[in-house]
């Protein structure tokens, strides 16, 4: 044996890549959402450390510092590089390393800068920095005065607290004073957002407050960024990481506190191979590290709710903006036999116009990119659908082509039917694109932008564009739900919401919940400062109970009757569920697979007594990126029965040879049935 051992040629870590800690976390989780535990470790680990490549830690960093000796004017066409020197200026710091300046200010402006001697370069030893508290913290209302004196009670050990505020009451102001509180014990601070849209502003707002020694993690940084962020957490360099749900698995030197922000969000459950719930995974690992969480919603997911029925979970409201200003009067549009101009409703446009006369901004809000869903062929009623999904094409007009959002399959515009012939192709329905174009032609002397996944795709512009809206650069933003939460906008007084009918009638249990949160996330964007709020609401359901209670502010209403209908039927909270997912590039295997599945699970006698069995059935989408799909959803009163049963079943399905060119998955508490 012992001439088949090798020779250690180098050291990889000087300090353990995982704690105890974090593998008991890796193997709580791995046990929990039934997956195997090595490919969980590897969720823990930057890809250089999967690859044991070896990684040099620098000790020095760069840094930025004013000229003292400089008296140069800048040109007037040196926007930009002027405004870094004016922030610079205003600054309580007296250099910046690059974590420290805004993301919309890059290494060439800086660079620029260094070239014309009105900033010096320099290198300096990395070292914890220490916490300081640079702009003085915002008087606290009562309400939030009592969140924080409560949460503060239990900084020391583990305890869950639910904060419930509505849109523009402060949640974030009292995270920060948290943080202070857990900063004076030199502990390290992890905050959670659920998309990577809403980190630089978190980021920049961290900053303002604290400096340095704030990092960033999240899947747009590449390999090196991602591991001087993990290894500044790891070495304690870092007193705060902001991330998205990957970071929630860093190693932190002295982990204290964790925030999940938004915690109902859908964004923070991993929706493919390790299929994990950040927030419910925060918990645990709050509760590992003995250390407090707090979750921060002004729309709490009815599963949090539920736990603060539980000595464990606290319960926080802030039932007022911060601003003293009143939540925005909501107005619902009964559209039904409307003339529309655009998908815009003639009493829609008069108010547009109201609030622009009054040197206000608009957010127009339609969670539908492109130019429209649907290309119909007026003759005949073909509709352009995509072959590889169960959908249809999606019309671009910038550039123009077909686009299934789906698969990602794209094509070129039809010029006629290739049915009929015929030349008399229609575009049905509207989609960002489209209304930028409407408004740019009813209100030609106004400003309009377009926010969503497709106009905001180069590196900080997304920062850049909410900065311009902040500055009132744009009177009229057309957006998705990149703009639905988190975003502060002072000069914005109405807020449309266009289509949300599709939204109230889902095929999804958690379809009114997810409608009622979106709808109240991007109301929450309107008058959060001096001026009042509008919210308009476009439907042909102006008669549904979470609309109507929704104009009414009746919150607890639409809370009850969900939790009622929920009760009902078992469903989360009050039950728990699991969906075995296969699929298959060939027509009814996957059923077939879940057929056989079904029928081993009838002979589980536990499965009998304790869960509620419905045969698979094909995805609500069957066909998509041309393979076929199917669902076994699994249903039990207790989460104890459910994972028995799970794992007894495990075996069964890995036993099936007879279809290898089935690909299944284990989705435990799943967000989306689609």
């Amino acid at each position: 044996m012992k001439n088949k051992l090798k020779d250690i040629e180098s050291i990889l870590d000087e300090i353990p890549s995982l704690t105890s800690n974090l593998l008991t976390f890796a193997e709580k989780a791995a046990s929990y959402y039934q997956y195997p535990i090595g490919e969980v470790i590897n969720h823990f680990l930057t890809n250089d450390l999967k690859k044991a490549r070896s990684y040099s830690f620098e000790m020095t960093e760069q840094r930025w510092l004013l000229n003292p000796e400089s008296d140069l004017q800048l040109a007037g066409n040196a926007t930009k590089q002027k405004k870094i020197m004016a922030w610079m200026q205003n600054s309580a710091q007296n250099s910046w390393g690059r974590d420290d300046i805004p993301s919309n200010f890059t290494k060439k402006d800086l660079s620029n800068l260094i070239e014309k001697k009105l900033l010096l370069e320099c290198y300096v030893e990395k070292m914890p920095a220490n916490f300081c508290a640079i702009e003085p913290s915002l008087p606290l209302n009562e309400q939030q005065q009592q969140v924080l004196d409560s949460i503060q009670q239990h900084l020391n050990t583990f305890h869950a607290h639910l904060l419930h505020g509505v849109t523009g009451s402060g949640k974030t102001e009292l995270y920060l004073q948290i943080i202070e509180s857990v900063q004076s014990q030199r502990g390290q601070v992890l905050v959670l957002v659920p998309e990577i849209g809403l980190t630089p502003q978190t980021t920049e707002r961290f900053k303002r407050r604290f400096g340095p020694a704030i990092r960033t993690y999240h899947s747009n940084l590449n390999d090196t960024e991602r591991r001087e962020t993990w290894e500044h957490a790891r070495r304690g360099l870092a007193h705060i990481v902001i991330g998205t749900r990957s970071a929630l698995f860093a190693n932190f030197k002295k982990l204290s506190l964790i925030i999940v922000d938004e915690e109902h969000d859908i964004s923070f459950k991993q929706q493919d191979t390790f299929r994990y719930s950040a927030r419910d995974m925060a918990i645990l690992r709050a509760q590992l590290e003995d250390i407090p969480v707090v979750l921060g919603s002004a729309t709490p997911s009815l599963e949090s709710l539920h736990n603060c029925e539980k000595p464990i979970f606290s319960y926080h409201a802030l039932t007022q903006r911060a601003t003293k200003q009143p939540l925005p009067e909501l107005v619902l549009t009964d559209i039904r036999e409307q003339p529309l101009h655009e998908g815009l409703a003639p009493d829609t446009i008069a108010r547009i116009e109201h609030h622009l006369s009054q040197q206000q901004q608009v957010l127009i809000f339609i969670n539908r990119r492109g130019y429209a869903p649907v290309l119909m062929c007026h003759s005949c009623g073909w509709v352009a659908q995509c072959q590889r999904c169960d959908a249809n094409y999606t019309i671009h007009m910038d550039p123009p082509h077909l686009h299934c959002h789906h698969c990602d399959h794209q094509r070129k515009i039809p010029t006629h039917c290739p049915d009929c012939k015929s030349h008399s192709l229609i575009h049905l329905g509207s989609g960002t694109e489209r209304l930028l174009s409407a408004t740019s032609q009813l209100f030609p002397e106004y400003k309009s932008i377009r926010i969503d996944r497709d106009s905001m795709k180069r590196k900080h512009q997304l920062q850049a564009e909410l900065s311009a809206i902040t500055d009132k650069e744009y009177d009229i933003v057309i957006g998705t739900q990149m703009l639905a939460k988190g975003h502060h906008f002072p000069h914005l007084t109405l807020v449309v919401i266009l289509d949300i009918d599709q939204a109230l009638f889902s095929y999804d249990f958690r379809g009114t919940e997810r409608a009622f949160q979106l709808v109240s996330q991007v109301s929450g964007r309107a008058g959060r400062e001096q001026q009042g709020g509008e919210v308009v609401i476009q439907t042909h359901q102006p008669d549904h109970f979470m609309l109507t209670a929704l104009k009414k502010y009746q919150i607890s209403q639409i809370y009850s009757q969900l939790l009622e209908e929920r009760e009902r039927l078992s469903y989360p909270p009050f039950g728990y569920l699991a969906v075995i997912r296969a699929e298959s590039k060939y027509p009814q295997q996957a059923l077939n697979f879940l057929n056989d599945i079904f029928a081993s699970l009838e002979q589980i006698p536990q499965a009998q007594q304790t869960m509620h069995l419905m045969p698979p059935t094909p995805a609500p989408m069957e066909k998509r990126a041309g393979r076929y799909r199917a669902n076994l959803l699994l249903q039990s009163r207790t989460r104890t029965h459910l994972h028995s049963v799970i794992k007894q079943l495990i075996p069964t399905i890995e036993s099936k040879r007879a279809y290898n060119s089935v690909r299944w998955s284990i989705d435990i508490d799943p967000q989306d049935l689609l």
